[in-house]
């Protein structure tokens, strides 16, 4: 496949993740009488990783992560040439997802239900402090993120491991990302995705870009953890797939 279909898979994707899930969370969270609430959030986030698991993991890989990417290549299963590239699309991809959704949210001019759109409210950045919706330290959110996103890792190691049942990849990876959603919101608006993390808080700017540097290290640094710790612990002589 050439590079340049993966990488534009990975925009798409990428894409969709961000609109989808921040937009969830946005849009619908806490609408009156019919919010989706943290748990409808989590299973946006999920949703649109299964989705599109399906729709362009033949492709790309599917990874829509810097973190995935990242832990994949120190899994062995992504070549180490091709990160660069795949990084930046999926930054591409989730600044044009939150570009797209805060021309959506923008429209909102407020009514006797809901509140007018205001970008100062977080626009689904990720946070700690007081930018944390449960007021999380530093330290906590930055323990939430590596464990979680280790976590995240694993489960797409084993979910896209050679010796695993076929076609169900997507699935648990979805679920999985899901699971880390209804742990992590609380904490940090849960990233475990530099790029789900960059987009927002281009568009929100001061405290979540003065943040945004935990969103990249602690999720980068759970994902190549648990890369490397499949890899030695779990994999042996044979080689696993490295599609989902």
């Amino acid at each position: 496949m050439p590079l340049s279909k993966k990488l534009t898979a990975e925009v798409i994707g990428t894409f969709w993740l961000v609109f989808g899930g921040c937009g969830s969370a946005v849009l619908a969270a806490g609408f009156p009488d019919v919010g989706i609430g943290l748990v409808g959030v989590s299973f946006a986030f999920g949703l649109t990783v299964l989705t599109m698991a399906y729709a362009i993991g033949h492709i790309s890989g599917c990874h829509l992560n810097p973190a995935v990417t990242l832990g994949l290549v120190a899994g062995g299963r992504h070549p180490a040439k091709e990160a660069g590239p795949y990084i930046a699309a999926q930054v591409v991809g989730a600044i044009a997802g939150a570009g797209v959704l805060y021309v959506i949210a923008s429209g909102s001019i407020g009514s006797g239900v809901s509140a007018e759109f205001d970008v100062a409210n977080g626009f689904a950045s990720n946070g700690y402090a007081e930018h944390s919706p449960g007021h999380y330290s530093m330290v906590a959110a930055l323990v939430a993120e590596v464990v979680l996103t280790f976590a995240f890792l694993t489960i797409i190691m084993g979910a896209t491991d050679a010796r695993a049942p076929k076609g169900f990849a997507p699935i648990a990876i979805g679920l999985g990302l899901t699971l880390i959603h209804l742990i992590g919101i609380p904490v940090t608006n849960l990233s475990v995705n530099p790029a789900r993390s960059t987009g927002p808080a281009l568009f929100v700017g001061g405290w979540a870009l003065a943040q945004l540097w935990l969103f990249w290290v602690a999720p980068i640094v759970g994902a190549v953890l648990a890369g490397f710790a499949y890899r030695s612990l779990f994999e042996g002589g044979e080689r696993a797939g490295s599609k989902k």
